[in-house]
């Protein structure tokens, strides 16, 4: 261990002075030779690390969400060129430079931690061995030595002996009960987050080497924290726990707002998309608008989810944009704007009213009152009649003037109403009648 010491002693100066500093701050708080004080010291350095992470945790997730997806290529180029391993590890690189992945990417965050991670070790392990390091002085050491983290001391570990643990003013049986629920709560959390990963934020549609081997660190690396965590100081046990619990919800957040295609977490979040872009009628947030980019330029290659999300959208009258927003469909301005509905530009024109059509019925009893007085929409006006100065004879007769015109003297029949004879030319009467 001393050789990794040595080899990570650039970092252990600037780790130790940030540990100070946050002791400074919560020893003014709780009191200097606490637990408490030089606990949430080693959380907050963790805290600060992995804000200065968060730019490659983003990478990270771009990069495994990029070799999920080349997963079906890369296994073509296996069966492939499976007797040629030169030609496939060159097909393979040519991939990637394709398109911009980088295998190590994913393992960049645990990478960029490990030199703080030992650099911790190495102070925590000067204070259990009495050692000065970095800018940790005398009076430091020995406050550090005093802080207790629920009866186990700061610098003392699972396999620790009876008279190592004695000289630290702690019991044994405490110091192994509270760092094995530590190694515990380590292990589950390890194991949980894994699990997360593999349950909700994978393609089930797709079936390659690299979920099984997902599947086999979900189990492997709890074991492993296990197996080494009993020779961890509980203060590294305390770091360890906070950056998994770190680890954990912020995977949690991913999982939640920018899922993998295809995944069980990707339906769960097109169901809440839908229900709030139908709601409200539009995409407020700049993820969601990239989310719903990448959808409609997917086209037909859109998932069994993504298409199921589109398709309710068309439902509710609503059409997603190649920029990613979402504005009400062609079809749907065009009935509101018909029915005089508000449409998303601004107010409808009303619909014109048409007048009421009439039954057979109507139009046969109309005849009674005059063709030209038939019935009218309601609310218009009828058509005054000519003047009293207008002589008689110019005035249109109607048809019971007109009936009794023919019944006078000389007619020589009776109406063709009356008579209810068939319409059509009469045949002349016989002069022998008259």
């Amino acid at each position: 261990m001393d050789t990794i010491a040595s080899l990570f002693s650039f970092i252990t100066t600037p780790v130790s002075w940030v540990i100070v500093q946050f002791h400074k701050v919560y020893g003014a708080i709780f009191g200097p030779d606490t637990g408490w004080a030089w606990g949430l010291s080693i959380v907050s350095l963790v805290i600060l690390i992995r804000i200065c992470l968060i730019p490659l945790f983003v990478k990270q997730i771009k990069s495994t969400r990029a070799m999920q997806t080349l997963q079906p290529e890369m296994k073509k180029i296996q069966e492939r060129y499976k007797n040629d391993k030169q030609r496939q590890s060159e097909e393979m690189m040519k991939l990637y430079k394709e398109t911009g992945t980088n295998p190590l990417s994913s393992c960049l965050p645990i990478l960029a931690q490990s030199p703080f991670f030992f650099a911790l070790y190495h102070v925590l392990n000067g204070i259990a061995n009495n050692d000065t390091i970095g800018v940790i002085n005398e009076s430091l050491l020995a406050s550090a030595q005093k802080a207790h983290i629920f009866g186990a001391p700061l610098a003392a570990k699972f396999t620790d002996s009876a008279a190592d643990v004695s000289a630290l003013d702690a019991s044994l049986t405490t110091v192994r009960i509270v760092t094995a629920v530590m190694i515990v709560m380590m292990s589950a959390s390890q194991f949980f987050t894994q699990r997360q990963l593999m349950t909700k934020n994978v393609d089930t549609t797709v079936k390659t080497p690299f979920m099984q081997q997902q599947k086999m660190l979900m189990y492997v690396f709890p074991v492993m924290f296990a197996v080494f965590g009993i020779n961890f100081p509980v203060g590294v046990l305390v770091y360890w726990l906070t950056t998994n619990v770190w680890t954990m919800g912020q995977q949690m957040y991913v999982i939640h707002n920018n899922p993998t295609p295809g995944s069980k977490a990707q339906a769960a979040y097109l169901e809440r998309l839908t229900k709030h872009v139908t709601h409200h009628g539009k995409v407020r947030r700049r993820s969601e608008k990239t989310i719903v980019k990448a959808i409609v330029a997917k086209g037909r290659d859109r998932n069994e989810f993504e298409r199921k999300f589109i398709n309710a959208l068309s439902k509710a009258g609503l059409a997603a944009q190649a920029d990613g927003a979402v504005i009400k469909s062609e079809s749907q301005a065009a009935a509101q704007a018909e029915d005089g509905t508000p449409t998303a530009g601004g107010t409808g024109t009303p619909k014109r009213q048409q007048p009421k059509r009439q039954s057979k019925s109507q139009r046969q009893s109309g005849g009674a009152a005059g063709t030209a007085g038939a019935a009218k929409p309601a609310g218009e006006p009828t058509s005054l009649s000519k003047s009293d100065d207008e002589p008689e004879d110019a005035k249109p007769a109607t048809p019971a003037k007109k009936a009794a015109q023919k019944q006078q003297p000389g007619a020589g029949t009776r109406s063709k109403a009356q008579s209810g004879q068939r319409k059509g030319p009469q045949r002349p009467k016989s002069p022998s009648k008259k």
